[in-house]
C-alpha cells in the first residue's frame, strides 16, 4: 500500500519557506521560486525525485548524516536546523533552515500535500490507554455515516480495506500528510488516528487540522522519556491547541483530564464514566453492567441536554465502558447522530490485541484472551476487568518491557500477585537487558503482595509460557497473557524475532488437542501450588524447578 498520494500540486521552495517558518540559506534564495518540491520524508530510504528532505536531531543521530544519501535518491530540497547545517557542509541542492525543524516540517509536509486534514472529519485520540480500542470504536461509530475511512495508530495503517502493519503509534509529520492526501485521494471522508505523547513532543502531527482531539487518560508511563506526569500531560495537551483541533472531548475521570479540561482553550465537552466516583461533566455514565453476559458491557449515560440512553461496549470491564463512552461523544462531536454512534460503538468489531478472546471456554477448555495491558493502571483494569466473567481461577501470563521506565515492574507485580490467582511470569520485549533481571524485579513486587510465592510460575521463552499458561487451564478458568497484544514481533538484544500472543495460543492449543508434547521451557516454580499445576510443571520438557 502506497502511503502518499499518486499525484500532487508542485509547490515551490519559497511557498514552503513561507508556510514552515524557514528560510533559505543566503546562497539558496534565489532557487525559492525555481526549485519545485512534489513530495516530503524523513526516511533517506523513501526518498522519490521531487522531495524535500527533513533532517533534524533524532535519539542517536542527526538526521543531515543522510541528507547526501537522500539527494542521490533525487531529494531536491533539505529542510533542517542550525545543527544540521555544520553537518551537511556544502551540498548541490537548496537548504532550508528552522530554529525548530520538526514544526517546520509539519508544516511543510501539510503544504505539499495540500492539507488533506482540512478536507476529512479527522479525529485524534490520545491517552495512556485505551487509545487503540477508543479509535476502533469510533471508526466503527463513523462507518453509519462515512462508508470509506482511514485509520492509523499502533495496530495497522489503514486506507478503506487496503492496511498494512503500523511501524509506530503516530507515524513521521510527512507520512500523516501523504497518508491523509492518499486517503483524500482514495475518496475517504473520514479517519483517525491515534496520538502518542512522543508523537506530540516531536512534533509528529504539525500541521494536521484535527477536526475532534480526544483524550482517554493519563497513566504511569513513559516517565523515562517525559521525565514527569506534568511534562508527560505538557507533551498530550498539544494534540489540544488552538489551531490544531478544532473541538475536544476530554474523560475527566482521572485528575490529569481534569486539569487538561481547566487548560484548553478550544470547545471541548468533558465524560465521566466511573459510576462509583462521578465527576461534573456534559456526558456521564450513571449505571454499568461491566460484562457479567460473558462478552461485552452494557451502561447507561446521561447526555449533555439531559437526556437519558441506553448503550453498549462489545468488550467487558469498566474501561471498556470509559472507552465506549469516550468514542459515542467522539463520534456525535464528529457529526454522528448520537443514536447512530451508540449503534456503530455497540456493534464494532473486535479490537487486534485489546481483549481479545482467542479461544472461547467450552467444556474443555478455559477462556483464553490477549489484552495489551502494559502499564500498572491498565493491569489492574484488565485483570478486574476478566474477574466477573471467570467463574474458575484467573491465570495471568505477564512480563515487562526492557529499556523502558523500570519504576512501574514491582508495581505491575504487585498488582498481579493482589488479582491474579495463578501468575505465569515470562518476558515481554527484554530489548537490549538481561531478561532475568526483568523477571526479578517483577518478581521481587510479587513477593511483597504475596511472600509464599504460590501459584506462581517463572517460564521462558514466552512462547513456551503462553502454552504453559493454558495447559494450567481448566473450563472455568480465564487465561490473559498481557503486554504485547497485536504486536507481531519479540524484541531480544536488539533482534526482533516474529512473534505473535494470537499465534502462540492457537499453536498451543493444537498442540493441546493433538496430545502432543509441550513446547521445551525453562521453568521454575517459586511457591506451593495445586496437584494439577504440580503435574504441568512436572511435564515440562527441561528447565530447573523449585
Amino acid at each position: 500500500m502506497a502511503l502518499r498520494p499518486q499525484r500532487s500540486v508542485p509547490r515551490t521552495l519559497a511557498e514552503v519557506a513561507h508556510r514552515s517558518g524557514a528560510s533559505l540559506r543566503p546562497a539558496d534564495v534565489a532557487a525559492g521560486d525555481a526549485v519545485s518540491v512534489t513530495g516530503a520524508t524523513v526516511d533517506s530510504h523513501d526518498v522519490r525525485p521531487g522531495d524535500l528532505f527533513g533532517a533534524f536531531t533524532g535519539l542517536k543521530v542527526h538526521g543531515a548524516t543522510f541528507a547526501r544519501d537522500a539527494i542521490a535518491a533525487g531529494a531536491v530540497a533539505v529542510l533542517t536546523d542550525a545543527a544540521g547545517v555544520e553537518i551537511l557542509g556544502d551540498v548541490p541542492v537548496p537548504v532550508l533552515v528552522a530554529a525548530d525543524a520538526r514544526v517546520a516540517m509539519g508544516e511543510a509536509a501539510a503544504l505539499i500535500y495540500g492539507d488533506p486534514s482540512s478536507e476529512l472529519v479527522f479525529v485524534g485520540v490520545t491517552g495512556t490507554n485505551g487509545k487503540t480500542t477508543t479509535a476502533y470504536f469510533i471508526d466503527n461509530a463513523l462507518a453509519q455515516r462515512h462508508e470509506r475511512r482511514g485509520i492509523m495508530g499502533t495496530v495497522e495503517l489503514r486506507i478503506g480495506e487496503q492496511a498494512i502493519e503500523s511501524p509506530r503509534t503516530t507515524v513521521e509529520a510527512p507520512v500523516l500528510h501523504g497518508l491523509l492526501a492518499r486517503m483524500v485521494e482514495d475518496g475517504v471522508t473520514a479517519a483517525v488516528t491515534e496520538v502518542s505523547s512522543h508523537a506530540a513532543a516531536l512534533e509528529r502531527i504539525g500541521g494536521v487540522d484535527f477536526s475532534v482531539a480526544v483524550f482517554t487518560n493519563l497513566q504511569w508511563d513513559h516517565l523515562d522519556f517525559h521525565g514527569t506526569m506534568d511534562e508527560y500531560l505538557a507533551a498530550k495537551a498539544k494534540l489540544f491547541a488552538p489551531g490544531r483541533a478544532r473541538r475536544g472531548i476530554i474523560n475527566v475521570d482521572d485528575e490529569w483530564g481534569r486539569r487538561l479540561a481547566g487548560q484548553v482553550q478550544i470547545p471541548c465537552e468533558t465524560v465521566s464514566t466511573h459510576v462509583d466516583d462521578p465527576h461534573e461533566a456534559d456526558w456521564v455514565v450513571t449505571d454499568a453492567d461491566i460484562g457479567l453476559d460473558g462478552v461485552g458491557s452494557r451502561f447507561m449515560f446521561r447526555a449533555p441536554d439531559g437526556t437519558e440512553h441506553h448503550a453498549a461496549s462489545p468488550l467487558p470491564g469498566l474501561v471498556n465502558v470509559s472507552n465506549a463512552m469516550v468514542a459515542i461523544a467522539a463520534a456525535h462531536a464528529a457529526g454522528v447522530p448520537l443514536e447512530e454512534a451508540i449503534d456503530g460503538v455497540a456493534s464494532a468489531h473486535e479490537v487486534p490485541g485489546r481483549m481479545e478472546r482467542v479461544i472461547e471456554r467450552s467444556d474443555t477448555d478455559p477462556l483464553a484472551i490477549v489484552d495489551y495491558a502494559h502499564t500498572p493502571d491498565a493491569l489492574t483494569l484488565a485483570l478486574q476487568g476478566v474477574r466477573p466473567i471467570t467463574p474458575g481461577r484467573l491465570i495471568l501470563i505477564f512480563g515487562s518491557d526492557g529499556d523502558r521506565d523500570q519504576g512501574k515492574r514491582p508495581v505491575m507485580g504487585s498488582i498481579a500477585a493482589e488479582l491474579a490467582d495463578v501468575i505465569v511470569l515470562t518476558d515481554e520485549n527484554p530489548r537490549s537487558e538481561q531478561p532475568e533481571a526483568i523477571r526479578s524485579a517483577i518478581l521481587g513486587g510479587i513477593r511483597e503482595a504475596r511472600p509464599d510465592l504460590h501459584d506462581v510460575h517463572e517460564v521462558e521463552p514466552r512462547v513456551a509460557a503462553v502454552e504453559y499458561g493454558l495447559r494450567l487451564g481448566r473450563p472455568g478458568d480465564t487465561v490473559i497473557v498481557t503486554g504485547k497484544g497485536h504486536e507481531p514481533t519479540q524484541e531480544i538484544a536488539g533482534v526482533f524475532h516474529r512473534y505473535n500472543d494470537r499465534d502462540a495460543y492457537l499453536a498451543a492449543h493444537e498442540r493441546i488437542v493433538a496430545d502432543q508434547p509441550p513446547l521445551a521451557a525453562t521453568v521454575t516454580v517459586h511457591g506451593p501450588r495445586s496437584d494439577e499445576d504440580a503435574q504441568v510443571a512436572a511435564e515440562a520438557p527441561s528447565g530447573e524447578r523449585a
